[in-house]
C-alpha cells in the first residue's frame, strides 16, 4: 500500500513537471501573434482596376505587397471598374461595404474629367459616396485628381478643388493627386512610365505611384485599429 502511495505521488509529480516543460517548450517555439487582418476597399475605376497590365502588375496587388513588406497585416480588396464614373460608384458604393471591409480608398473621377462632366456632377456623386462610407462607419482615404487646362482655367480650377473640399467636409484622410509619384505633370518627362494609350500607367509608373501613395495608406490601415 505505501508502495503504491509513493508510486502514485512520483507519478503525479512527474506528469506535472513533464507538462510545466512541453507548455514552456510550446511557449519558445510557437510563432508569434499577428495583429488582425485590416481589409483596404480599393474602389476606383481602371486606374484602380489594373487596365492593361499582368495580374501582380496592377494598383491592388503592388499596394498589397507594399504593405507586407512594411509589415501589415493588410488585405487589398480591388474595387476597380474600367470606364466607371463617379455616378456608377455612387451606384455600387452601398452594396460594395460588406461587413468584411473596414476601411475605403476611393480613387474616382479621372474618366468624369476625360469626359469633360460638369465638375458638380462629379462633386455631387463623390459627396453621395462619403455620405455612404460614413454612414457605415469606415475610415475613407479620399484620392484626388487633378483637371488639365484644355477645358479652360475655370473647369480645371471647379474639378481639382472637388477633392480637398469633400475630404475637409467628411474629414477623410486626403492624398491630393494620384499621379503625385511620377513626379512631374510634364507628359514628355511621364511618358516613359505609361502604356502606349498615356492614359493608364505601366508597371513602372504604378510602382512609383504606390511608393508614394502607400504611407498615407497606412495611415488608413491605423486609422481602422
Amino acid at each position: 500500500m505505501g508502495l503504491y502511495l509513493i508510486t502514485k505521488d512520483f507519478l503525479t509529480y512527474g506528469v506535472t513537471t513533464l507538462r510545466g516543460k512541453v507548455l514552456a517548450a510550446l511557449l519558445l517555439v510557437a510563432p508569434p501573434v499577428f495583429a488582425e487582418q485590416v481589409s483596404v476597399l480599393a474602389f476606383g475605376d481602371s486606374l484602380t482596376q489594373g487596365y492593361g497590365l499582368l495580374d501582380h502588375q496592377g494598383l491592388v496587388p503592388q499596394l498589397d505587397q507594399w504593405l507586407e513588406d512594411q509589415g501589415h497585416a493588410v488585405r487589398v480588396v480591388n474595387g476597380g471598374v474600367s470606364g466607371e464614373t463617379t455616378a456608377g460608384g455612387a451606384a455600387r458604393i452601398e452594396w460594395s461595404l460588406t461587413p468584411d471591409i473596414d476601411t475605403v480608398m476611393v480613387t474616382l473621377g479621372a474618366n468624369d474629367m476625360l469626359r469633360g462632366i460638369d465638375p458638380a456632377v462629379s462633386r455631387a456623386n463623390l459627396d453621395r459616396i462619403l455620405t455612404a462610407t460614413q454612414k457605415a462607419d469606415v475610415p475613407v482615404l479620399l484620392v484626388g485628381m487633378r483637371a488639365p487646362g484644355n477645358y479652360g482655367a475655370e473647369y480645371q480650377a471647379a474639378y481639382d478643388s472637388i477633392y480637398p473640399d469633400l475630404a475637409q467636409k467628411f474629414d477623410t484622410l486626403y492624398f491630393d493627386h494620384f499621379f503625385a509619384g511620377l513626379g512631374s505633370d510634364d507628359p514628355a518627362q511621364l511618358r516613359d512610365y505609361f502604356q502606349p494609350d498615356g492614359i493608364h500607367p505601366n508597371a513602372e509608373g504604378v510602382q512609383l505611384i504606390v511608393e508614394a501613395l502607400g504611407p498615407k495608406v497606412v495611415q488608413l490601415v491605423e486609422a481602422a485599429k
